[in-house]
């Protein structure tokens, strides 16, 4: 029995790739050797997102690197250290907040010198390796410790920081590869990758210690890897990037499917996702293998990140 109508499928176009002087071939990384042996990396793309100015932000996870892409498509180099970036976000205090695998939650000027760290360890232990982050309109972080946690170790942790009192609450320790992450419109709920387990949670908020009553809200199917970076519009449709499959699953309120965005190229490792253009309208999505940013006209803006 099906119970609900398959989605529409959309097909997304090509904004900008990787210039040939920016693409790192067969330079030495730590990333490479323990996540693609062998293999020639040279850019692999995530944690997009927009400063005020329109120029979207990513980072190079394997060679430490910031990058910024103008309106126009011209790359530049912002930051180059020594640590795994993924997820970005703009912060309440202007500064673009990193989730950093090696490092832990790192904060950095916009128009680069090196990121500093903010949060790196919780009661003197160390993370297992974060992941994504996003903040609040009340300004809290919630980020991802992901690590190497999966089916065969789900204890992947969910964290949320408040910056004026700098208090840490881990809102759960028992997720499957916990990955992006966003609020629902009313920021009563926080949705939740997994990506070792294939779904999104959903994780009911409270002012104040760990989470209950915690559900799945969707489940993919197939792929290799899985559920990645998630991303609201302002009807609340969850867009979610399946990193396997070259896609993005679009779910409204009640977790039925309404779209299948896909890729262009030949890739399938879409792994993460933000909007942009002057309303919004538009969602840019970064296609990690292939070094490429790929993006979509869309009816219903997406909800705005300022506080």
């Amino acid at each position: 029995m099906t119970l609900y109508a398959p989605p529409d499928t959309r097909w997304c176009e090509v904004f900008s790739e990787i210039p040939e002087h920016l693409q790192l071939h067969d330079t030495p990384s730590e990333w490479i050797d323990a996540n693609k042996p062998g293999q020639s990396v040279p850019s692999f793309l995530e944690g997009p997102v927009f400063d005020a100015q329109g120029n979207l932000y990513v980072t190079d996870i394997p060679h430490g690197r910031i990058l910024r892409v103008s309106p126009d498509g011209q790359w530049t180099c912002v930051a180059h250290y020594q640590g795994w970036p993924n997820g970005m976000r703009f912060g309440p205090d202007g500064r673009l907040w990193i989730a950093d695998y090696r490092h832990g939650i790192l904060a950095m000027d916009p128009e680069g010198h090196e990121p500093v760290p903010v949060l790196t360890h919780v009661g003197s232990e160390r993370f297992k390796g974060v992941n994504d982050l996003f903040f609040d309109r009340r300004g809290r972080l919630y980020f991802t410790d992901q690590g190497q946690t999966g089916l065969q170790d789900p204890s992947g942790r969910v964290y949320r920081y408040d910056l004026e009192t700098q208090r840490l609450d881990r809102l759960i320790d028992n997720g499957i590869s916990p990955n992006g992450l966003v609020c629902d419109l009313s920021e009563k709920a926080l949705f939740v990758a997994m990506t070792r387990g294939n779904g999104v949670w959903r994780i009911p908020l409270k002012d104040h210690g760990p989470a209950g009553k915690v559900g799945m809200f969707v489940q993919l199917a197939g792929g290799v890897s899985g559920a990645d970076g998630l991303a609201l519009d302002e009807a609340g449709n969850l867009f979610v990037c399946d990193a396997g499959n070259g896609c993005v699953w679009v779910f409204n309120q009640h977790g039925e499917p309404l779209w299948r965005l896909r890729s262009p190229t030949e890739g399938r490792t879409l792994t993460n996702l933000a909007f942009g253009g002057p309303d919004r309208r538009t969602l840019y999505m970064t296609e990690s293998a292939t070094g490429t940013i790929i993006r979509c006209e869309l009816e219903t803006p997406g909800k705005s990140l300022s506080y």
